[in-house]
């Protein structure tokens, strides 16, 4: 089992910059691959970034590729998205999973998800 927590969300103006945690329990954390997604209004929840268990593998939504960068520290059970450059097409609440094998951009091949947490990107 692992729980996940989001956390850094908020209300920032088109440029401005936000890092988003996700804290999980749980002594299995570091052999998970964990992933970002976000999910606005009206829309299906789509992927953003992933990396893999070791850190050493990351792959990005082209939409924010050069502005988000995902890290992990699996001494402290945690997962990063530093979200640089933002834009309003930004604005989603945005989720962390965790995906017991290969690290995926299909929201099935994670099994634990966070709560979500708002980030709202105003122009």
């Amino acid at each position: 089992q692992v729980q996940l927590v989001e956390s850094g969300g908020g209300l920032v103006q088109a440029g401005g910059s936000l890092r988003l945690s996700c804290a999980a329990s749980g002594r299995t954390f570091s052999s998970y691959a964990m992933g970002w997604f976000r999910q606005a209004p009206g829309k299906e929840r789509e992927f953003v970034a992933y990396i893999s268990w070791s850190g050493g593998n990351t792959y990005y939504a082209d939409s924010v590729k050069g502005r988000f960068t995902i890290s992990r520290d699996n001494a402290k059970n945690t997962v990063y998205l530093q979200m640089n450059s933002l834009k309003p097409e930004d604005t989603a609440v945005y989720f962390c999973g965790a995906a017991p094998n290969l690290p995926s951009y299909y929201p099935n091949a994670y099994d634990y998800w966070g709560q979500g947490t708002q980030v709202t990107v105003s122009s």
